[in-house]
């Protein structure tokens, strides 16, 4: 048996194209987040976000950083934030990519990042298309809930950043802040939308840690 998020609740799920039990497991919300506090972190989306999108990105050339993305992350890390990957990567499930070219991706944005320890701690890949069911691909909560709980993080002092809407409301699915970016794929109306709930917005990520966490680099 494995776990989907669905409407806002965690629901034990039967085989793949079958529908939820209607009743939730006792794996919620509260259980992960409540009386928690530690260390601040960061969980961050891939493709627009720290690097260029491709859609599908699947090629090691077509690896990039935005501009100013390392820096920013070094100066995250002095600061004591911890720094997770979550990305939905449906391109693997589509059949448009393996699993070793997304892997080689990876491997090649570390490359380029050459961050100091401990880096990024984890990173977490939803395969799955958007009609199948999955425990981690966003909006689902669970991966930002578990590190939360395995790492002692403090949610008040997590954010949840990326270019599209998915990813914000993973954040918000999860009770920490999300910020919207403007350098991947989000159009002008989801971008309102999302001033429009409270996330904040900024132009990339560089621009994000120095305006939300004031930070210098």
């Amino acid at each position: 048996m494995v776990r989907r998020w669905d409407e806002g609740r965690f629901y034990p799920s039967r085989p793949l194209g079958q529908a939820p039990f209607p009743f939730p497991c006792d794996y919620g919300l509260n259980r992960l987040v409540g009386g928690m506090s530690g260390h601040p972190a960061l969980f961050l989306d891939r493709d627009g976000n720290l690097i260029r999108d491709h859609h599908h990105t699947c090629r090691e050339d077509q690896i990039e950083l935005i501009p100013g993305v390392r820096p920013a992350l070094v100066a995250c890390l002095a600061a004591g934030y911890r720094l997770f990957i979550l990305t939905n990567q449906s391109g693997i499930n589509r059949g448009i990519f393996t699993w070793e070219q997304y892997l080689a991706c990876n491997r090649r944005m570390l490359e380029l990042l050459d961050l100091p320890a401990p880096g990024i701690l984890e990173i977490k890949a939803a395969p799955e298309r958007p009609d199948e069911p999955s425990l981690y691909r966003k909006p689902s909560p669970l991966f930002i809930l578990e590190k939360i709980a395995e790492h002692g993080l403090d949610p008040a002092r997590c954010w949840m950043t990326g270019d599209r809407v998915t990813d914000w409301e993973a954040g918000a699915n999860a009770g920490v802040r999300s910020c919207a970016m403007r350098s991947g794929a989000a159009s002008p109306a989801e971008l309102a939308a999302a001033v429009g709930r409270g996330f904040a917005v900024h132009d990339d990520f560089p621009a994000f840690v120095r305006a939300e966490l004031k930070l210098t680099f």
